[in-house]
């Protein structure tokens, strides 16, 4: 490992050293176009700095689309299973570890809903037994008092019963967050390593925010359901029979009243909830318009102001917001107004009892005890009766998201490495000879991007990749470094088939630039360490001051130790791009691979930076892919590609000379 670090820092050195030694052979060269050069960097650093405003407002729409793409997303996603009892047998076989936290689950509830119905039937006799003495002390003429003879017993009873109720039920509510949590646990494990063995093609085809939904959103709304949602069905189903049961021993006739009035406001919650449903859909579009509009008029700021188009968008903002204030005052309405209406169906349902029951009371046919424990059973069961459509409504949407789960889990995985002992290995010292061999390969098995794709990158060789976009540039590099497996044909590293390589130990070889430059959440120097955790900070600044971003890095207020993140706004496009170029350079790859590396830098940055990277790439394999062919005119080879193949191949001279693709892509940025 010493040696391993040493060899990188004398690499790094020597970069950091021909960098340098250029600079100072370029500052003592003749200065007489010194003012000319000067105001063309001037405008350069102009036009580079929009450029970069612009490339940062640009990425910031990107993730505002993309965060609001995903959340109406997750408005939109199906909320009902497509196949429910099979979403069932199957998270029943994920907590295959928990089943008996499930059957005493179960046992508690049973126990609960007994215990929860016999204390308001119970009630019914305390009442009773306390009238009983009451009128016997007032027809004595003797002052009533409660003894274990006289009430006490029964009393103590009563509260026993409550008290065995509330111990069943907290039982059942930690052992079901216990089993929700330990499967929610469970999934998020699997799918984080489902992650990872998912091909690229999977990621292509789904948006960030479907995956990232998957893991977050789906497990904590299947979990948090487990827990309450469906306790609470079970339990209110259980609490509902009980109740209407005991409800009709002890009248019919007023449990008949009861069981009407309930269905009307079960009728009524229906209608208005199928009108609510509606309503809110069409402010959840308001909403979604109000925010595109607001980051559309954020992130095109320059433009807008440019083109003076201020009014317009200030009207499209004031437009959907008043459009939204007219459909969330409809939405807030009827949301507002489905509780009282049940509430005033429930009390109405309550006064016609209270007069049936006071005159069966009058009559003889009840006693007041009943009395007060029937106006208990309907509070039992009137809850539970209006919470259940909603639980069952959230019960379907947890199965709707464990499903959507399971399908993540069951996408087919990329091919397996082969195990250590029958992976090929390479020599141990790396020259880099890269070589294709009539490769085929399609993102879909039925349309073929390339047919028979041949070359030869020989080691220590600066191979360009060009073409126009959809060229098929970055997929020849992807296949390269295995992100995708190839249909047909092979790939070779020093004569050894990529295919039978572990895809770690392939990837170790490679050192690559991507156009997108991305930082972690960290600091700059965790950042540049990235592939290298182990490297010491003078190896860190040597590859920083390589890279031409030393001197910027200092200019931060902690300097390495800055906290940056991949939206920070205080570092440009083109600092970015050194800072992953840093990292490159601190890993000290046998093959370099540059994709667009320079595209979003200014000229004096880029100069610098292609001085550092020439210096790096002697005596390295290097893939450069570039819009711009003034970067790859001293290649070695330069393979033209359109549609997927190479259709021209050779050097700067060669193809210019033979008047091909290559000579009209060039000539039509130089003309």
């Amino acid at each position: 490992m010493t040696g391993e670090l040493k060899k990188r820092s004398d690499a790094i050195d020597a970069a950091a050293a021909d960098a340098a030694e250029e600079a100072v052979e370029q500052a003592a060269a003749p200065t007489e176009l010194d003012d000319v050069a000067k105001a063309a960097a001037e405008r350069e650093a102009r036009r580079q700095a929009l450029y970069e405003e612009n490339e940062r407002a640009e990425d910031e729409r990107a993730r505002a689309e993309a965060e609001r793409m995903r959340d109406v997303d997750d408005e939109d996603e199906d909320e009902k299973p497509r196949d429910t009892w099979a979403t069932v047998r199957r998270l029943w076989g994920e907590a295959a570890g928990d089943h008996w936290r499930f059957y005493i689950v179960f046992a508690s509830i049973v126990f609960y809903v007994i215990f929860n119905t016999a204390a308001p039937a119970y009630s019914a006799h305390v009442i009773d037994e306390l009238w009983g003495h009451m009128q016997v002390a007032f027809a004595n003429g003797t002052t009533f008092s409660i003894t274990w003879e006289h009430c006490g017993k029964t009393i103590f009873i009563y509260f026993m019963i409550w008290t065995a109720a509330a111990s069943f039920y907290a039982l059942q509510s930690f052992l079901m967050s216990s089993v929700a949590e330990r499967l929610n646990l469970r999934l998020r494990n699997r799918i984080a390593q489902k992650l990872s063995r998912l091909p690229l093609a999977y990621f292509d085809a789904h948006r960030p925010g479907e995956v990232v939904s998957r893991a977050t959103n789906d497990l904590d709304k299947m979990s948090e359901s487990m827990q309450r949602g469906l306790l609470q069905l079970l339990v209110s189903i259980g609490t509902v029979v009980g109740a209407v049961g005991v409800m009709f021993v002890f009248s019919v006739p007023l449990t008949l009243v009861f069981l009407f009035f309930t269905a009307l406001s079960l009728l009524v919650t229906k209608v208005v909830s199928r009108r609510t449903h509606d309503v809110t859909g069409e402010r959840q579009e308001w909403v979604s318009k109000i925010t595109s509009a607001v980051e559309e008029g954020y992130s095109g700021r320059l433009v807008i102001r440019a083109f003076n188009r201020e009014h317009q968008s200030s009207a499209e903002v004031h437009e959907a917001s008043g459009e939204l204030a007219r459909v969330s005052t409809k939405a807030d309405f009827m949301i507002n107004a489905v509780g009282p209406a049940v509430r005033f169906i429930g009390r109405l349902a309550q006064i016609v009892i209270a007069l049936v029951g006071c005159s069966m009371l009058v009559a003889g046919h009840m006693t007041v005890g009943v009395f007060q424990a029937f106006f208990q059973f309907i509070y039992e069961a009137s809850e539970p009766m209006t919470q259940l459509s909603f639980t069952f409504n959230s019960l379907q949407s947890a199965l709707a998201s464990a499903e959507r789960v399971f399908d993540l889990l069951d996408e087919p995985e990329m091919e397996a490495d082969p195990l250590p002992d029958e992976a090929a290995k390479l020599p141990g010292r790396i020259e880099g000879r890269v070589a294709f061999e009539h490769v085929r390969f399609g993102y879909v098995p039925d349309k073929p991007l390339m047919r028979d794709v041949s070359f030869t990158a020989e080691p220590g060789q600066k191979i360009a990749v060009v073409g126009t976009t959809g060229a098929g540039k970055t997929t020849l590099i992807n296949l390269l470094m295995r992100f995708y497996e190839i249909d047909g044909g092979r790939i070779t590293l020093d004569g050894v088939d990529t295919s039978r390589m572990d895809r770690g130990e392939l990837r170790q070889q490679f050192g690559m630039v991507l156009q997108d430059a991305w930082l972690f959440d960290g600091t700059i120097a965790e950042n540049i360490a990235y592939g290298c955790p182990e490297a010491t900070r003078d190896e860190i600044v040597a590859a920083a001051r390589a890279a031409q971003v030393d001197f910027f890095v200092r200019t931060m207020p902690q300097g390495y130790d800055t906290r940056v993140a991949n939206d920070a706004e205080s570092i440009s496009q083109g600092q970015r791009q050194l800072l992953t170029i840093a990292r490159v350079l601190l890993n000290n790859p046998a093959i370099l691979i540059l994709d667009e590396a320079t595209s979003s830098v200014d000229t004096r940055t880029e100069l610098a930076i292609g001085r550092a990277m020439d210096a790096l790439m002697r005596g390295r394999t290097s893939f450069v892919i570039a819009h711009r062919l003034s970067t790859i005119v001293d290649a070695d080879l330069i393979l033209v590609m359109d549609h997927g193949n190479i259709i021209e191949q050779g050097t700067h001279e060669e193809l210019l000379a033979a008047e091909g693709a290559y000579a009209d892509l060039y000539l039509s940025q130089f003309a």
